[in-house]
Order: C-alpha cells, then sequence, then structure tokens
C-alpha cells in the first residue's frame, strides 16, 4: 500500500520527492517550489520572513558556523570570520582575483599559483565549493523545515557566462550539501521561464535579460524556438553591481568629510558601518527623494537628484555591455521582443528608466527581481520531475564522464544531464621533464576519486617531443554525438601529436546501478571532497618542494645563507606536513614557504631583468 503524507500544519498533501530551485547567488540565495496546490512557482519562506538568506558564512572562534541573516551580523564585527560574495571565487585562482583583493574583508589566500584560490579563516582554509556547500547545505534546511519532507534534488542557476570550472564547482558544492543537482540552468534561462517565455511549443522570440545583482552584472541575448534556449551573446561585469552603487554613495560622505578611502581601510569595522548605512540609502532612494542617518554621532545625508549623480556612470557602463552584447548578437535594440529585468539593483528608478530607453519598450518588473531566478529554476524543476508535458528535454547524459589526474582525481569533463549533443575540451599539462607520453583514462561516475567510478577506456598518447615539465599543452575533447556515443580525443597542441577513441559511455549500465552511483556520490560526498582537497593540497606542495629545489640549485650562489637555512627549514616543515592526512597543515606550510622564498625569487627576477635591458634604450 502507497504512503501518502500529508503535512499537518497546512493540511496539504505531501509530495514524497520534492524538486526544489536554487538560486545561489552572489549576494542572497533562495530557494523555490511549483505549489502542489495552485501549480505557481513559489519562493519558500517562513510566514512572516523574507525569501532571501544572505550569501554570508560567519566561523566562529568555536567552530560554530552560521549562515544568512545571522552571520551578516557578524559583518561589522568579525570581518575577517565573515564571508561574503564567495561566488566571486567560484572556479577561480587567485590571479583571478588579485585585483579586487581589497575588496574582501577576509583572507583571500595568494598562493602565487594558478591553483584554485583559498580562504583562510584562522588556521583553516576552504574552498568556494566548500564555502558555497554551506550556503546550499542552509536553503535545503530551510526548504525541509518549511515543506516537513526531505529535499535531495535540485536545480541551481550559474551566469550564463560560468565557464566549465565555475559549473562544475557549483555542482561539487551541491554534492557536498547533500544535493543531487540534477541540472545548472542559465540565470536568463531560468528569468525567461518565469515570465512564461519559452513555455509554450513553436513560440519563437529574441529577449534580453538584464541582471543586476549585488555583485555582478551580466546582459544576455537570447535566442527561443519551440523550448529550446540559445544564448546569442552575453556581456557584462562581474564586479558591477549594487555593491559598487553602495560604494560610491560611501566615497561621496568619505569626501563630505574629508576622509581619503585609504585611510579608512585599515578600520575594517567602520568600513562595514559605512557599507551597510550606504546600502541602506540605496534601498529607500529607490522609493523616497531623501534619506538621512546618524552614524557614531555624525549625520550622513543623501537626495535622489545627487544618488542618480552618483550612480549615473555605472548605469553607463551597464548600458554600454547591453550595446555590446546586441553587437556581438548581431541585432538591433529594436528586435529584441522582451525585456526581463532580474537583480535586486533593477528596482533603482534610474536603471529602469534607462534600460527601457535602450531598448524602446516597457520592461518586464512585474515579478519581484529578487525571486526571478529561483522562481524560473523551479519551474525547470517541475519539468524535469516529469510534471508539465509541453515541454520536450533533449536527451542527457546519465553521469559525468572525466579523465583520471595527478592523485587519482576525477577530473569532470562533460557533467551528467548534460544535453546531447555536446562537446568539451579542457587542457592538460607533463608532469616530469622530456615526458613523451600520457595516459588518457576515461572514467563514469560522480565520486570524486577515479577508483570509485567506472572506467571506460584507456590509450597513451605518445610521440610529445621532450620539454619541460608544464610546458606541453594536452587538450583532451571529449564528443558525445547524438547517439550517445562517446570519442575521446588527445592532441599536442604545440607538436600536432593526436590520438583518438570511441567509447560508447551508456553500455552495460542499468538503471538501478546509474542510481547506486549517484546514491553513493550523496552520501560520501563529504569524505570525497575532503579527499579531493587532501590529494590536491599535497599535489600542490610537492610540485612547490620540486621548483624550490631546482631554483635552490641553480641559484644558491646568488641567495645568503640566512635564505638558505630559512629555506631549507621550511621545505622540512612542508615535507614532514605532507606525510600527514591534514589539508589545513600542508597548506598552512606551502604558505610558509611561499612566504619566505617570494622576496628572494622577486629580487633575482629584478636582477636578472635589469641585466637584459642594461646597455639598451627603451
Amino acid at each position: 500500500m502507497a504512503k501518502i503524507g500529508i503535512n499537518i500544519a497546512t493540511g496539504s498533501l505531501q509530495q514524497s520527492e520534492m524538486i526544489v530551485g536554487i538560486d545561489l547567488g552572489t549576494t542572497n540565495s533562495l530557494v523555490a517550489i511549483i505549489h502542489p496546490e495552485s501549480k505557481h512557482a513559489i519562493a519558500l519562506k517562513e510566514h512572516d520572513s523574507a525569501s532571501l538568506v544572505p550569501s554570508v558564512i560567519h566561523f566562529g572562534e568555536t567552530g560554530m558556523v552560521t549562515v544568512g541573516a545571522e552571520a551578516k551580523e557578524y559583518l561589522v564585527s568579525e570581518p575577517e570570520r565573515t564571508i561574503f560574495s564567495a561566488k566571486r571565487l567560484m572556479g577561480k585562482s587567485y590571479k583571478d582575483v588579485q585585483d579586487h583583493a581589497d575588496y574582501f574583508t577576509y583572507k583571500v589566500h595568494d598562493d602565487d599559483t594558478d591553483s584554485l584560490v583559498k580562504v583562510q579563516v584562522g588556521n583553516t582554509f576552504y574552498s568556494p565549493v566548500e564555502l558555497s556547500s554551506y550556503i546550499l547545505k542552509e536553503l535545503k534546511q530551510r526548504a525541509e523545515h518549511i515543506l516537513k519532507t526531505p529535499v535531495t534534488k535540485a536545480v541551481i542557476t550559474v551566469p550564463a557566462y560560468f565557464n566549465d570550472a565555475q559549473r562544475q564547482a557549483t555542482r561539487d558544492a551541491g554534492k557536498l550539501a547533500g544535493l543531487d543537482v540534477l541540472r545548472i540552468v542559465n540565470e536568463p534561462t531560468a528569468a525567461s521561464l518565469a515570465y512564461g517565455i519559452g513555455l509554450h511549443a513553436n513560440e519563437e522570440k529574441t529577449i534580453a535579460v538584464y541582471d543586476l545583482g549585488g555583485g555582478t552584472f551580466d546582459i544576455s541575448v537570447l535566442h527561443i524556438h519551440d523550448g529550446v534556449f540559445e544564448v546569442l551573446s552575453t556581456n557584462g561585469d562581474t564586479y558591477l553591481g549594487g555593491d559598487d552603487f553602495d560604494r560610491v554613495i560611501l566615497n561621496y560622505w568619505l569626501a563630505q568629510a574629508g576622509i581619503q578611502p585609504d585611510e579608512i581601510k585599515q578600520n575594517k569595522q567602520l568600513m562595514q558601518q559605512l557599507r551597510l548605512a550606504s546600502e541602506e540609502a540605496k534601498k529607500a532612494l529607490s522609493t523616497s527623494q531623501n534619506f538621512a542617518t546618524d552614524l557614531n554621532g555624525d549625520r550622513l545625508e543623501l537626495s535622489i537628484e545627487k544618488f542618480n549623480a552618483l550612480i549615473q556612470p555605472l548605469v553607463e557602463r551597464t548600458l554600454a555591455a547591453c550595446h555590446q552584447a546586441l553587437k556581438d548578437a548581431g541585432m538591433a535594440a529594436d528586435a529584441i521582443d522582451e525585456v526581463v529585468m532580474v537583480g535586486g539593483s533593477t528596482r533603482i528608478p534610474l536603471v529602469k528608466k534607462a534600460v527601457s530607453e535602450l531598448f524602446g519598450r516597457t520592461v518586464h518588473d512585474e515579478l519581484n527581481p529578487d525571486e526571478v531566478v529561483a522562481l524560473g529554476a523551479a519551474i525547470q524543476a517541475d519539468i524535469l520531475a516529469g510534471n508539465n508535458r509541453d515541454i520536450l528535454l533533449l536527451d542527457i547524459t546519465p553521469l559525468s564522464l572525466g579523465i583520471e589526474t595527478m592523485g587519482g582525481l576525477m577530473d569532470v569533463l562533460i557533467p551528467r544531464n548534460a544535453k546531447i549533443p555536446t562537446r568539451a575540451s579542457r587542457q592538460y599539462t607533463t608532469q616530469k621533464d622530456g615526458q613523451s607520453g600520457m595516459r588518457i583514462s576515461v572514467f563514469q561516475g560522480e565520486r570524486d576519486l577515479v577508483k570509485d567510478n567506472r572506467k571506460l577506456a584507456e590509450f597513451n598518447l605518445t610521440g610529445i617531443p621532450g620539454m619541460p615539465a608544464g610546458l606541453a599543452k594536452v587538450e583532451v575533447g571529449f564528443l558525445i554525438n547524438a547517439d550517445g556515443i562517446l570519442q575521446v580525443s588527445a592532441k599536442e597542441l604545440r607538436s600536432g601529436v593526436s590520438q583518438q577513441i570511441e567509447v560508447q559511455p551508456q553500455y552495460g549500465l542499468t538503471d538501478d546501478e546509474v542510481e547506486k552511483m549517484l546514491l553513493d556520490s550523496i552520501t560520501h560526498a563529504k569524505d570525497d571532497i575532503a579527499t579531493r582537497a587532501l590529494v590536491e593540497a599535497r599535489t600542490e606542495g610537492e610540485q612547490l618542494l620540486s621548483t624550490t629545489e631546482n631554483f635552490i640549485t641553480k641559484n644558491t650562489s646568488l641567495l645568503s645563507a640566512a635564505e638558505l637555512r630559512e629555506t631549507a627549514a621550511a621545505m622540512q616543515n612542508l615535507q614532514m606536513a605532507l606525510t600527514m592526512d591534514a589539508k589545513d597543515l600542508i597548506q598552512e606550510k606551502i604558505e610558509a614557504l611561499n612566504e619566505i622564498s617570494r622576496p628572494y625569487a622577486e629580487r633575482l627576477m629584478d636582477q636578472a631583468i635589469s641585466q637584459t635591458l642594461k646597455g639598451q634604450t627603451l
């Protein structure tokens, strides 16, 4: 006999399994579902609370982790232990974000490499995946509390410009939070669905989605035909958003007080107080003509006229991006059928007016701009659940496909649920000097270590010309054709040496086996991510030791006895840490060695450059 759950609080029927839509935002995140009775998308919230959960995480000194509004309260009192805008770090290295490092009031770890960025709180190092998983876990628990039913499956949205690494990082964060991520959906696609655009057969439209959030701005031009969303172009700025509107207000108030922005950088507590007051002013001026407040005895004031003048250059930057997106799509502004507004900052009257004038039409702003992406994700989830038969979903890959990398890790090239036909490629390099071959091992599965996944094929790429480690560029490409046949190719780009094979990814796997592999990936998510982090830290440590040893050997005569002694001690400490199962300890010793070697490496580099330029006229 089938069991049907009834929510005692509301008397409504409970679904045994519900797929939720999640907007994992830079500033705020939220969950939405299709209401089982009204069949409309709704954002989940407690009776009188907001649907938005601030994307803020606080790590207490006692090990207590808080997320959301409660964590936001620590932005002022404990800025170095309170993480915000983690989404900006997804899939990025320190080199990608170093120009904006001042923006973060917490420590973004500079290890002077291209490896993924880490955030340091006390002696613990967190990856953006781990940070985002805390937010997703909070959203999952919140949804379960409201729905009174387990939530294990989700659709999560990402910006249209997110690359493969950023999408994979979002999937990993979901997995670590205990969620089976059925689909990663582009935010503009979700916003269109929320307005019912693209839900009808034979519908053909070209639309623009203007998304001005807390930390990022993007404009996407989409062509929709028969339920297929094609991104024609996307443009924007990952460091332009409501935060920047706050910053121009903050700088205006500092100028009024005769204080230079640099003077206040050290006082992080006051900086956060001013940031929060600026945010309050921005929100108030979306509906009022004037704003005034007191901060530590000082009167802060701003009129709508002054506010508009301050933000005009920022709004112009968004319009320039719109023009570029239209140009890239090969379209004129009047060829756009609909304009959809997304993100809390689109509530600003000047923004709305400027966008309407640019496209020459009334914009869609009927839905809550903070919720519209999550509502669309819920509609997509409903389609995946098979409740909306009007939309045809293309064939998809049942499990992720990837190759084995250093330390036995699974590097996913095509994530599960990717529509087919599809292709993906990524570049790899050699580990040893003079390496002439590379083994390409293809795996299918959701676990972080290849030993827990299913090997599909293996081949050797030989004939790579002898080069120093890291110089060869081997591009591995995956192509799944319409028949579900996987073609794997590997090509060394400098020499043109190449090799390829065909694989049948679904061969021999029953639905039960696929289900078991998915379940295992959720059950072991925490252990898998911890193992991956440890293996990556060890690999990074071993490579740093090797690089430092080679550098010392070549430059011994140019270093002082103290520098050699300190470096040897730091290398020994790192070598010792590598024998232990302690990721944070390894990261700590890597950072210590970097701190010691960076000054003399830079000094020798400067000397070499000045030697090269000696006698030359520039």
